[in-house]
């Protein structure tokens, strides 16, 4: 069965989707609203989704949601590492994480210091659009780069975005972005495509990528969708005569709608906030397709 490789560790691919937990240590996140800047509220919630079935933590510092404006690197790196420190060792009385752990960021200097701190894994909402984060993943054999679709900047994504096929454009965007990885020596297994739900996309976009997400899959690569509480799915819940889109906590049949859709799909992972609810779900839908486990025996 084919894997990732995240440093010395291979992580089997499988019926139902790996399930990457979200830990943001951000004041402003769109989804917990700082919940876990505090070092050990974070270091507690990361090893609860673990206990829950989180096969991979996914930690950021910087908030990319739309009209977010940039961290400087310094402020990225006083918010993650002490976080990535603890979790990798082990601290605030707990054992260390027996789980990967990749850094969700677009700056190359952050990566470079989280993966010296014991992250295995870099997850890039630019898709590695500077050159020196290339550089970085070249020095790193056995670490793999999440390539995800943004059009523009966090700060202005969302104004007007336009696409004639949205599916296929973002499939062939990032299709380039993987082959310029592999011309600089990234190795194909390395590389794993996320097609951006909400980064630079209208409500019809997310849902013309999602229901031909076949597309990306096409490539050859793992596909990673992130779409847990997002925006569109507000829009959905509250229905046309809402004025604003259902808060974030209201989302979670909707995400799990989106997981269920995953699944069906055979997509390899998806970054999550409600990670024991997924895991319950594709626990479900594992016994569903294939029920010879639980047949009695005798």
């Amino acid at each position: 069965m084919p894997s990732l490789r995240l440093g010395n560790r291979d992580l089997p691919f499988r019926r139902s989707p790996l399930v990457m937990g979200v830990l943001n240590v951000t004041p402003d996140s769109f989804s917990d609203g700082g919940k876990f800047v505090a070092h050990k509220a974070a270091i507690e919630h990361a090893h609860a989704m673990v206990a829950a079935g989180a096969d991979i933590i996914d930690i950021g510092g910087e908030s990319t949601r739309p009209g977010s404006d940039p961290v400087p690197a310094p402020d990225e790196l006083a918010r993650v590492l002490p976080v990535i420190e603890a979790l990798v060792r082990g601290g605030e009385g707990r054992p260390r994480l027996p789980v990967p752990i990749s850094i969700d960021t677009r700056k190359p200097e952050v990566a470079t210091v989280a993966l010296d701190a014991g992250c295995t894994m870099v997850n890039d909402v630019t898709a590695a659009r500077d050159p020196r984060m290339v550089d970085v993943l070249r020095t790193r054999p056995h670490v793999p780069i999440v390539l995800m679709h943004m059009l523009g900047e966090p700060k202005t994504m969302q104004v007007e975005p336009r696409y004639e096929d949205a599916a296929a454009e973002v499939a062939a965007e990032l299709a380039m972005r993987a082959a310029g990885l592999e011309a600089t020596g990234i190795a194909r297994e390395r590389i794993v495509l996320d097609p951006g739900i909400g980064f630079g996309k209208r409500l019809h976009d997310n849902l013309e990528i999602l229901n031909q997400i076949e597309a990306l899959r096409a490539l050859g690569y793992p596909v990673l969708v992130g779409a847990s509480r997002k925006s569109f799915i507000g829009t959905l819940v509250a229905g046309p005569a809402a004025r604003t889109p259902a808060p974030a906590p209201a989302r979670l049949y909707g995400s799990l709608a989106v997981a269920a859709w995953c699944h069906a799909h055979r997509v390899e992972m998806v970054r999550v906030h409600d990670v024991r609810e997924t895991v319950e779900l594709f626990k479900l839908l594992d016994a569903i397709e294939d029920p010879s486990p639980h047949r009695p025996k005798g």
